[in-house]
């Protein structure tokens, strides 16, 4: 019974065409997990090396299933281990990419299969601009071959080639996919999509991992090529079926010996006959790598890949997104420094909206003169609230203010913040990038803490209470910003303006230390821009005045003897 069970969910995983072709899931036959080290020793390999990727083809199935990324590393530490991409089946979490040809129905040649051992020619190292070709005869007349190049963009291009001596005419269909085993840790951020994903004539396809697990959560797509795989935050894999060959594109779910399996491929929809003395050439490609900006569009132009751009999250308003990645990798070639790119971005961004918020602290300031004159109404009109509104409406409209007008710069910034969060979250450009002192990755939070005293004592902190440099200058900034403001009246208002500041510089305090950076700059620059427009308007900026106003203890207190004149003269009238 539980051989009958593993047979049916390794079915699951099969090629259509082909229910009974073996090795589904290679190297899941035991519940245990084989270390990497281990299983790269079990079956002879061909070395790659690349400057951008080192590794090795398994000769065991052709697959690529050892690849670590040179140019990337673990944590900042330029010493710290390569980043591993491709692992072994049977190791925890492999994650490998396979090739096969898939004998049509009537068609009994016998073709390579997972645990088909190739051979390669002795010596061979798979570089850039140096191929190598694998070949296995099946015994009968057919001899296939495999030539493998890689590029200096993550791309494999892989030619199958099948020499038919034999006497009988036989159909193949193209067959590859990526399998991942265990469920990937993702990392949680509702802003970016990681899991299985594609195009197909020109729609996009998101799978999430817990999707595909459920009951009849396969998804099939049908076209003319296009591409699928996997996507991470920072890094892919993908395969791109040839251009013009239609397959059938599948993602799939499977549990063997208690291991969750996923597995996204494609399989050509029409076979290809090949004939006796005749051969035929399979050509496709695979992107296994960084999710590089540029490199990504490079591979979709090379290639002519749909949409092969939204393997990067751009997210819901990718008209901001881009662009906003754009002048950062601008500035950056010029300063060389992120951070310093993200500070001139908010200069640049604070004049593209100077004439928006011109006019805003303009109307603001007005209304800071009106200040008296409300007061007034509000004493005048005690118990008509209706009444008041009107007689502000007409003061309002007399003096050609607004007094939504202060929401206008805020709503205006949002969405170029979320812009700004999205790129430093998801780019990869920006991963481990510096900036100055003790911030070493600007796609990471302010790693220093107040409640140590910035490193200073001996322990460490849980990570709600890391609210580090960068965060504690936000809020104060933004205390500062909310002081140009005289307090409002009302103490519910009064109490939520204090407590603002606390509660953002607590949220923000794990957020990415670029963004914080931006935010923190952007009030400071505020501040300046705010208190000149109020004192070309002729409206006093009283900042500690208002500091010592929005705090009880430091109110002043009028003095008691000064309603002793108006109690004597209401007795005197009285």
């Amino acid at each position: 019974e539980q051989q009958e069970k593993i047979a049916a969910e390794q079915a699951k995983l099969n090629p259509q065409a082909a229910p009974a072709a073996p090795g589904a899931a290679p190297g899941i036959t035991v519940a245990g997990v084989v270390p990497r080290d281990q299983a790269l020793t079990t079956s002879p390999r061909v070395k790659i090396d690349t400057p951008d990727v080192d590794g090795s083809i398994n000769l065991k199935g052709a697959a690529f299933d050892d690849l670590k990324l040179k140019k990337y590393r673990e944590t900042v530490n330029p010493a710290s281990p390569e980043i591993v991409l491709l692992q072994p089946s049977g190791t925890q979490n492999a994650y490998f990419v396979e090739h096969l040809l898939v004998p049509a129905a009537g068609s009994a040649v016998k073709v390579p299969t997972p645990d088909t051992v190739w051979t390669a020619p002795a010596g061979a190292v798979l570089g850039a601009g140096a191929p190598v070709t694998l070949t296995w005869d099946n015994g009968e007349g057919v001899v296939f071959k495999r030539e493998i190049a890689i590029d200096d963009q993550y791309v494999f291009s892989v030619k199958q080639s099948v020499e038919n001596k034999s006497q009988t005419a036989f159909s193949l269909s193209p067959y590859a996919r990526i399998q991942r085993q265990d469920t990937p840790l993702v990392a949680g951020w509702f802003v970016f999509f990681e899991g299985m994903l594609g195009v197909h004539d020109g729609e996009l396809s998101e799978v999430t991992y817990s999707d595909v697990a459920e009951p009849n959560g396969a998804v099939t797509k049908e076209s003319l090529g296009g591409w699928l795989g996997f996507t991470d935050k920072y890094w892919s894999a993908a395969l791109i079926p040839d251009a013009q060959t239609r397959v059938t594109n599948n993602y799939r779910y499977a549990k063997l010996n208690g291991r969750d399996i996923y597995q996204t491929e494609y399989q050509g929809t029409v076979p290809v006959t090949i004939t006796p003395g005749a051969s035929h050439i399979f050509a496709d490609h695979v992107f296994t790598g960084a999710k590089n900006v540029k490199t990504i569009y490079d591979v979709g132009q090379k290639h002519t890949l749909d949409k092969f751009d939204l393997m990067i999250d751009w997210g819901w308003f990718p008209f901001l997104t881009k662009p906003m990645y754009w002048l950062l990798d601008f500035l950056k070639s010029i300063v060389g420094n992120f951070g310093v790119a993200i500070l001139l971005a908010t200069v640049l961004v604070k004049l593209a909206v100077f004439p928006l918020a011109n006019k805003s602290y303009a109307s603001m300031s007005k209304m800071k003169k009106l200040q008296p004159e409300m007061e007034r109404l509000k004493a005048q009109y005690p118990d008509d609230k209706l009444k008041m509104q009107q007689e502000l409406m007409e003061m309002y409209k007399k003096e050609k203010v607004s007094p939504v007008s202060g929401c206008l710069p805020v709503l205006v910034q949002i969405p170029i913040f979320f812009a700004l969060y999205k790129v430093i979250l998801t780019s990869l450009e920006l991963r481990h990038a510096p900036f100055f002192g003790w911030i070493q990755d600007l796609s990471a939070p302010d790693p220093t803490s107040l409640f140590n005293l910035f490193g200073l004592l001996p322990f460490s902190v849980p990570q709600f209470l890391l609210i580090g440099v960068w965060p504690l200058l936000m809020g104060i900034t933004m205390w500062v910003q909310m002081r140009l403001n005289p307090a409002p009246a009302d103490p519910v208002q009064a109490s939520l303006f204090n407590w603002m500041p606390v509660i953002f510089t607590f949220t923000l305090g794990g957020f990415p230390a670029g963004l914080v950076i931006y935010w923190a700059w952007s009030n400071f620059l505020s501040i300046i821009q705010q208190s000149y427009i109020m004192k070309k308007n002729g409206v006093d900026v009283d900042i500690l005045g208002n500091i010592r106003d929005s705090l009880p203890f430091l109110k002043k207190k009028e003095p008691a003897v000064a309603a002793a004149p108006a109690a004597a003269e209401k007795k005197k009238g009285g």
